[in-house]
């Protein structure tokens, strides 16, 4: 499974945007996802690549989980995936 794809697929979904118009350097700002689009975003990632993520909503920047860009997001997810295989 292309884990870039797919991320950049459910981040699309969640913005109501085009999957051609989600790159890499855009933020979650950039495509106009809200902490409930994240929150929401994260359960859809967990579901499609049956891993755990370390996000706390109430404190982001304690969770060790970057969200800052897409590219960090797909990085992060490619982690777990790895360490889950």
């Amino acid at each position: 499974m292309d884990v870039q794809a797919k991320i950049m697929a459910i981040l699309a979904d969640q913005a109501l945007l085009d999957v051609s118009d989600v790159t890499l350097d855009d933020t979650l700002e950039t495509l106009g996802i809200d902490s409930m689009g994240l929150v929401e975003s994260i359960f859809a990632i967990e579901e499609a690549f049956d891993v755990t993520i370390p996000f706390n909503a109430n404190a982001p920047a304690d969770s060790g989980f970057d969200v800052a860009t897409v590219r960090s997001i797909v990085q992060a997810v490619s982690a777990l995936v790895r360490e889950r295989a």
